[in-house]
């Protein structure tokens, strides 16, 4: 299936970010983990935990044909919501601050646009977290928005064209 524009996907690049070490702020990074431990996907497809990293993220995310990012959002909904940015909301989530890695991925962004290697299309599929105090747990409602989250990304990816098979049992019980 054809991307925004027709193209169809050839690379496609799925960053968890986020503080693992702040409790839900880390969402990103336990989706990314959820979404290995669960499915084999296509060679084309590279599962970054991307962490609270920035700048060391720019090569991996230069020129993707489609950049799904996964984190906390703080959009005012009940927590564990769920929320999908594409398009012009994507350039508005990083005016609001939640956590300063937002910053970093937000200079990645920028510099990607100064190179001419932006993704050809991005999509954040994020969480509102219900707590950002220290912590290597999600908290309940955000830790059942994983799911919900991993479901998101299975339509994107499936959308561009990306095969994804359930994994093994034998892989998923050594994640």
């Amino acid at each position: 299936m054809p991307l925004s524009g027709g193209a169809v996907a050839a690379r496609v690049v799925v960053l968890g970010v986020g503080n693992v070490l702040q409790t839900d702020e880390g969402v990103g990074p336990h989706c990314v983990y959820e979404l290995n431990r669960r499915f084999e996907l296509d060679p084309a497809v590279m599962v970054i935990d991307g962490g609270t990293s920035a700048m060391e993220l720019l090569e991996d995310m230069a020129k993707a044909d489609l950049l799904l990012i996964l984190d906390a959002v703080s959009s005012g909904r009940p927590a564990g919501s769920v929320i999908k940015l594409s398009g012009d909301e994507v350039p508005r989530f990083f005016t609001s601050k939640l956590s300063p890695h937002q910053v970093g991925i937000a200079d990645v962004m920028a510099a990607l646009a100064l190179t001419d290697e932006s993704p050809g299309e991005t999509i954040i599929i994020g969480v509102e977290p219900a707590s950002l105090k220290l912590g290597m747990e999600l908290s309940a409602e955000v830790a059942a928005a994983v799911p919900r989250v991993i479901d998101q990304v299975i339509v994107e990816l499936r959308r561009v064209g990306i095969v994804i098979k359930p994994a093994s049992a034998a892989a998923a019980a050594q994640a």
